[in-house]
Parts: C-alpha cells; structure tokens; sequence
C-alpha cells in the first residue's frame, strides 16, 4: 500500500476573493486568506489551496491549459511508501522536495503532479437509516435534519488528457494506480493502490465531444464526499438560494450508473465544476473493471439530460479481459451522433 488519497488541490484562479465567497458556500472551512491565496480544508484534514494565476507556488512547467486545478498532491502512507515511488519516477522525471517534505514532478505529458506522506483524520458518517418496502430501518424517528452541506473528504478529481492511454500507463506503472473501469469514448477511472474509492482520477478524452473539451490536458471537475443523498439535496437548494446557476450544459444532480455515486455538479468560479458526491462503489484489488458504453455508463438518472443521452440506452457493458485493460476509443459513428 502507498497512496492513500488525495491531500492537496492546487488551483490557479482568475479572482481570489470570488473563489473564496465560492468554496465557503459549498461548506470548506477557511484556514488562511491573503490577496492572492487562500487555503481551505475538509472534515479529514484534505486541502484546497487556492492562488492568484502568476502565484509562486503554481507549478511552472504544466501543458495544463485553463484555469481549474494545476496540481494534486497525493497521500502516501509512509516514507518508505513514498520512497518506492519516486524511485520509479527518477528515470523519467524531475522530483524536488519543497520544505513541507512535498515532492513535485511534471508528468512525461506535462501535468504537475505532488507526493506527501500524510495520513487524513479519521471521519465516520451517520447517513440515516432508510425505510423501503417490507424493511423498516427507522421506526418512530425522522430523518435528521441538516440546513447545508459539509464535504467530509476529497475524493476524486479529473482532467482531459489529449493521450489517455498514455496517461494511464503513467498513473499505472509510476504512483501504482489501478484500472476500475473504461468508458468508451470518455476515459479511464483509476483508483490508488492504498484507496477503496471505485476512482481518485479519471482521465477523460480530450477529444471527446463534450462541452468545454479541446484537446487540450485541461481540469474538468473535483469532487467532495458529502453523508448521503440528503445532504446532496439540501447543498442545492442552499446554492440556490445565494444565487448561484448551472447553466445550460450542466448536468445538475443525479446519480451515475457506472459507479452508484449520487451526485451534484455545479459550476465553480476556480474553474471547471465542483461536485458533491455520495454512496459511491467502494472496491478493492478483487474488482472486475468492465468496459461500459460511453452514455450507458454516464448516469441512471440526472436533472439536465444532455444530448448524448436523450435517446433509450444502449444496455452495453462487459468485464473486461486481462488484454482488455486499456482505453477504448468510441467508433466514429457513436462519436458523431454524441456531437450531434
């Protein structure tokens, strides 16, 4: 075991103080504030630093186009963890420790990347019990009541990569990632070796036809753990209320079928969007990844139906094969109608 999740988001921004009004609605705790940074956590102790583009402790050498999130710094569990690590990376990248005991290094394809070991607060969920037909979990007791939503941990983030298979090979063979699943057309999930979430990255197609994809190693969207789908439901209306819109492409809330994980996208002033997410997959070295149609795996229901899956779904997913463990690109004509 090694990496264990993520510890630090590094975003370069356009306009700190926007950012900071932003992230204290979605329910980060402000730890420090200046003109031009600003740092923030979670209930386990994982990060979100925020910096003026230009900022001295923005990565220098990235591809990375846009604004949005510029560097992860993952958790390892140990020296000796991190020792193996970067022992593997020596050969093809440049490392450097800053004085926090953080290695950097930029990826062969250009995307800055960071090392700590580091180990989250221990934080333990309480969703309440549910209620269904012919099972009563909950007998003479409401359900609880919350007026907003406090993300408990960091758990995952995502880019467009012009190469993801490149990309994959990388995270696979350097920091040890695993392979969850493959979206056809879309990209590849990958959870850390130490982790049990169903993904910590996702390497989405640059040239996917989606909104905002250009080719480009670009930040797409983090996510935040929040209790349960209540919790999701109560951020929204909280949003709502301070008078932040989600626009036209936005899928809004919902829950995605290829990994259980309800969920709410919303657009984020620090670039791309920040999502709640609950009740994800959890799995571990035993899981089958499966190779998913690209609309089929996106989502079983959302609020904002996208083009690409107005029409009835295609029930396309198989397990993958050990000679199958790769990125699958979509057939033109899936790609054509999915830009239509």
């Amino acid at each position: 075991m090694a990496i264990i999740g993520i510890r630090r988001l590094t975003w370069a921004v356009d306009d700190v103080a926007a950012c900071v009004r932003f992230f204290t609605d979605f329910g980060l705790t402000l730890i420090e504030e200046a003109a031009d940074a600003a740092l923030f956590e979670v209930a386990d102790g994982s990060q979100t630093l925020i910096l003026q583009h230009g900022h001295p402790r923005l990565p220098a050498n990235t591809a990375q186009t846009g604004k949005g999130v510029y560097e992860c710094i993952w958790a390892v569990d140990s020296a000796e963890g991190l020792a193996r690590i970067t022992a593997r990376l020596e050969p093809d990248c440049e490392l450097t420790t800053d004085a926090e005991g953080v290695v950097h290094f930029t990826s062969p394809f250009g995307q800055a990347i960071g090392l700590a070991v580091w180990q989250p607060r221990v934080v333990h969920g309480a969703p309440t019990p549910q209620n269904t037909v012919g099972r009563i979990e909950r007998l003479n007791q409401p359900r609880k009541w919350i007026d907003r939503a406090l993300p408990k941990r960091t758990h995952h983030c995502v880019w467009t990569f012009p190469d993801v298979q490149q990309a994959l090979e990388f995270y696979r063979d350097k920091p040890g990632f695993r392979i969850t699943d493959m979206q056809k057309g879309f990209g590849v999930y990958m959870r850390a070796d130490g982790c049990f979430e169903h993904h910590n990255v996702f390497l989405a197609d640059a040239h996917a036809p989606m909104p905002g994809f250009n080719g480009t190693l670009k930040f797409h969207h983090a996510n935040w753990e929040v209790e349960d789908i209540d919790e999701l439901m109560v951020a929204k209306n909280y949003l709502d209320r301070r008078g932040y819109k989600y626009g036209d492409w936005n899928w809004g809330f919902g829950r995605h079928r290829l990994t259980s994980a309800a969920f709410l996208y919303v657009p984020c002033p620090a670039g791309g969007e920040a999502e709640y997410g609950a009740d994800c997959d959890c799995v571990d070295d035993s899981w089958k990844p499966r190779i998913w149609d690209g609309a089929f795996g996106t989502a079983i229901y959302m609020t904002n139906l996208p083009d690409f899956m107005k029409g009835e779904p295609n029930w396309d997913v198989k397990y993958a094969r050990p000679d199958q463990l790769h990125y699958h690109p979509a057939a033109p004509a899936a790609l054509a109608e999915a830009a239509e």
